[in-house]
């Protein structure tokens, strides 16, 4: 059993299967999760062949878990379930609109975040993906996700074939606020980022990169303007087709 304190990205899982009715218990109790209006506005897809992994596969770079994984789930804002259900009982539903996609993807993202301890205390290994929104649209047509469902999350799960280190985070005074925010200042910058920018890992990462500092490592090559401007029109693309903006 794991917790918070050791928790680790797992990418590589072992031959061992993870079983449906292990699956399906974790499913189930993560659902006594926070809930806007106790509507529960989210869907898992739950891929297991590995046909469908290979389709999925692109809209996550190809990346090695998102094939390799015993199982994938792709954690999705729902709002067509609960408008389905207001027809059938005489409601006419209005959740065709931003506001009901950031309030189904709130819900889809506790849920997934819930799983992900579950995940923990059983032992499974899992992996975020943070690709699900970049081509939203291939995800949709694989999966065949009607109007007003949108993927939010993707998790890769399975028993781990690793034990990678722990990576580092920023300490609780660099993003805890009393009161009200405080802005930061180029002294405070320093004192919260020069530790993580003087670990051997991460002077390593601006090497390879030819980069002088990490920052530049983030903006200039891994989540560039560019990228970022195109993958916004793509998400907003796919926003309209799914119904949840005009």
């Amino acid at each position: 059993m794991k917790n918070l304190l050791t928790r680790r990205t797992i990418r590589k899982y072992s031959d061992q299967p993870v079983s449906d009715e292990l699956l399906n218990r974790l499913l189930s109790e993560a659902a006594r999760t926070q809930t806007m209006g106790n509507l529960q506005l989210y869907s898992v897809v739950v891929t297991r062949s590995q046909e469908v992994k290979e389709q999925l596969a692109p809209a996550h770079f190809n990346q090695p878990m998102a094939t390799q994984a015993p199982v994938v789930l792709t954690v999705c804002a729902d709002f067509n379930r609960t408008s389905q259900w207001a027809r059938c009982r005489q409601a006419e539903p209005g959740y065709d609109n931003l506001l009901s996609f950031m309030n189904a993807a709130t819900d889809a993202l506790l849920y997934a975040q819930t799983l992900c301890c579950l995940f923990d205390e059983e032992g499974l290994g899992y992996c975020y993906l943070g690709t699900t929104l970049y081509q939203p649209q291939r995800i949709i047509d694989v999966l065949r996700l009607p109007r007003l469902v949108m993927p939010v999350a993707t998790l890769t799960v399975g028993w781990p074939a690793e034990e990678p280190p722990l990576s580092d985070r920023l300490p609780i005074e660099s993003f805890v606020h009393e009161d009200t925010y405080h802005d930061y200042t180029p002294q405070s910058i320093d004192r919260y980022y020069t530790p993580k920018e003087q670990l051997p890992e991460n002077q390593h990462f601006v090497s390879i990169n030819q980069k002088q500092t990490l920052a530049q490592v983030f903006t200039d090559i891994r989540y560039t303007r560019r990228d970022n401007e195109a993958m916004s029109a793509t998400l907003l693309q796919a926003l309209r087709q799914q119904g949840f903006i005009g």
